[in-house]
């Protein structure tokens, strides 16, 4: 089992940008300190509920103030830009770091995004899979040409070619956040893991990847590769000496910035939305995920692997919105329930 943060840059109410983004580069720098495998990063753009609009960016600060862990992307959205320029920030960073990058990618919104990077509606609604076929081509072959819908190229050679670079370390992992039955089978047809949100139970995740392993047998992807495949389970992690404490501390801090972060989305197109309730998806989540005392945790953290088959954990550890706060709850994580899970 490998365990990592999961970091937003989230700006709770009062805070200023800059305070969030410093929040969030401690949470990593902090995560290898204590002992965690990995920090997965989020990117969106123009609204407080998340300030970082790199993920592939902030990754590189990262991976140049790490040593050891794992640095991945959750996720960098593919259809707001080329999977060509991704791919050489993805293989740049693979290299330089010594394999120690994750590049996750994933469809993101219909939100006004689209607008402003210039690659309309359609590519979030249609243009995933070309986006997608054409990232990964770029991270595993020695040139690439392209003739689909949206991407038309001549024949260009890869450079830096990750799997040459490092002929231990096979490029970088590409993993594909997956929402929906589609998302799942097509992340199964090209033997990627699945990155798999918070909003949802151990129980709707055992089915997904259930459900992307009959893609995967379905499509003769071979039978280690299936095996290997090794999801990610995003969740949000608080500790306390006694549970209510734990859920007194997000109730605290979560719905406030979940109201005026979620509320700040603009579609492209004018379509309605409908908006969870703050304190209710606060609710939801301390129950679904590993919010209490370090033995509850390590059990929650158990139960989750053994029910669903997953592997790796994207922990959101920023919940208080309080820096010192977050930096004792990744601290505990370290010391007082990875041990007990290994």
């Amino acid at each position: 089992m490998h365990v990592g943060s999961f970091v937003l840059a989230a700006q709770f109410p009062g805070q200023g940008q800059g305070e969030a983004l410093h929040r969030a580069v401690r949470s990593a720098q902090v995560t290898e300190e204590a002992g965690l495998d990995a920090v997965w990063l989020a990117e969106h753009h123009f609204v407080p509920y998340g300030t970082c609009p790199s993920a592939i960016t902030l990754a590189a600060l990262l991976l140049g103030r790490t040593r050891r862990i794992q640095v991945g992307t959750a996720v960098s959205v593919l259809p707001t830009v080329h999977p060509v320029a991704l791919g050489e920030q993805a293989a740049l960073l693979h290299v330089t770091s010594g394999g120690r990058f994750t590049l996750g990618v994933g469809r993101g919104g219909p939100w006004v995004d689209l607008e402003v990077f210039g690659s309309g509606l359609a590519a979030y609604e249609h243009g995933f899979p070309e986006s997608l076929d054409l990232l990964v081509r770029w991270l595993r072959e020695p040139s690439v040409a392209a003739s689909g819908e949206r991407f038309a190229f001549r024949a260009v050679p890869v450079v830096p070619r990750p799997t040459e670079a490092l002929t231990d370390v096979p490029g970088p992992e590409v993993v594909v956040a997956c929402t929906s039955p589609a998302s799942v089978r097509l992340a199964a047809e090209r033997g990627l893991s699945m990155l798999l949100g918070m909003h949802i139970g151990d129980e709707e995740k055992a089915e997904m990847v259930a459900l992307w392993r009959r893609h995967a047998r379905a499509t003769g992807r071979p039978a280690d590769e299936i095996a290997r495949a090794a999801h990610v389970s995003a969740g949000v992690c608080q500790l306390a000496d006694r549970r209510t404490d734990a859920v007194e501390t997000l109730l605290k801090a979560m719905p406030g910035w979940l109201k005026q972060g979620l509320e700040a989305h603009t579609t492209v197109d004018g379509r309605m939305r409908a908006m969870r309730d703050p304190l209710a998806y606060t609710e939801l989540l301390c129950g679904l995920h590993p919010v209490g005392t370090p033995r509850l945790c390590a059990d929650r953290l158990a139960a989750t692997s053994e029910r669903t088959g997953i592997s790796r954990f994207a922990l959101l550890v920023e919940g208080s919105g309080d820096l010192a706060t977050t930096e004792e709850n990744v601290r505990r994580l370290g010391t007082e329930v990875l041990p007990q899970l290994r």
